[in-house]
């Protein structure tokens, strides 16, 4: 089954963004374009805002513009729309099952906005399984540039952020772009220390060279099925999070992974996607472990 880029628009100008984007990469990977709007009837006793029916021929009409923007920039590139009627956060979770990625809006540096009001957002990214991209409104075509890195960061052991790697590596490679691969630590208490871990760590040569070698051995495999693509290994002491804000200045993309994190008050994104996702200015794949 071929999976379509989905872009999940709302009107606002990071959404509009988002839809460019979104564009751009359905002609990169060769994939047909969705574009959904997740609409309710909304009535105000101070504004006439007409009935049902009424506004759905409203929302159709300017998702179909939204759509004809695209048309008119990509016209080889197949676009189909879709309006549907229910819960923001359900028909999102629902279409994105169903894509190669959602791509959405984001305000940043702040509450993502949009579509992503509140806990809708949060709800979005633990929910969805499959890559869901966050772009913002200053997004340009001429942000995708030579010398413009794709970022990825890496944790754990190779298993914990392969999907994240494999997605960081095919943009990289679909863009001739060189990957950043950016693993942090940080010194953990001497009680986490046991006997197996100290001896790996004296094998080693030490903590520095212990990242550097997990980052080489995750990267492995990837280096091996994309032997174009030009590879920066970033090992860095501090928490992932700064680490990555670091590099985001030079990056076209940053990707990062998601594990499910529940908990007695309800899903949580991570602190590291949640703070890329607030101060990176460029777009932003969350990607959720296989």
């Amino acid at each position: 089954m071929t999976r379509p880029i989905t872009a999940g628009i709302d009107g606002t100008e990071e959404s509009l963004a988002a839809l460019a984007w979104a564009a751009r990469e359905a002609v990169r990977r060769g994939l047909p374009l969705r574009v959904v709007h997740a609409w309710q009837f909304q009535a105000h006793d101070a504004v006439d805002t007409g009935d049902a029916a009424t506004q759905e021929r409203w929302v159709r009409e300017a998702v179909g513009e939204a759509a004809r923007t695209v048309t008119e920039r990509h016209p080889d590139l197949a676009v189909t729309t879709d309006v549907l009627e229910g819960d923001a956060v359900e028909t999102l979770v629902g279409v994105a099952a169903d894509a190669e990625m959602l791509v959405l809006g984001s305000r940043g540096h702040g509450r993502i906005m949009g579509f992503l009001v509140g806990s809708v957002g949060q709800q979005v990214i633990v929910e969805a399984r499959r890559p869901v991209v966050f772009v913002r409104a200053g997004d340009r075509p001429s942000n995708e540039v030579a010398g413009h890195e794709v970022v990825v960061g890496q944790h754990g052991d190779p298993e914990d952020s392969a999907a994240a790697l494999g997605f960081a590596f095919e943009a990289a490679a679909r863009r001739g772009a060189t990957l950043r691969a950016v693993r942090a630590w940080t010194l953990p208490p001497m009680f986490a220390y046991s006997p197996a871990s100290l001896q790996l760590l004296d094998e080693a040569g030490g903590l520095e060279p212990f990242e550097q070698k997990a980052l080489a051995a995750a990267l492995a495999p990837w280096r091996e099925r994309y032997p174009d693509v030009h590879v920066v290994e970033h090992v860095e002491m501090g928490s992932a999070g700064q680490v990555l804000l670091s590099v985001a200045g030079t990056a076209q993309l940053m990707v990062v992974g998601r594990r499910d994190r529940r908990t007695a008050v309800g899903a949580r994104i991570g602190s590291v996607a949640h703070g890329v996702l607030h101060h990176a200015d460029c777009p932003v794949t969350v990607v959720p472990q296989a």
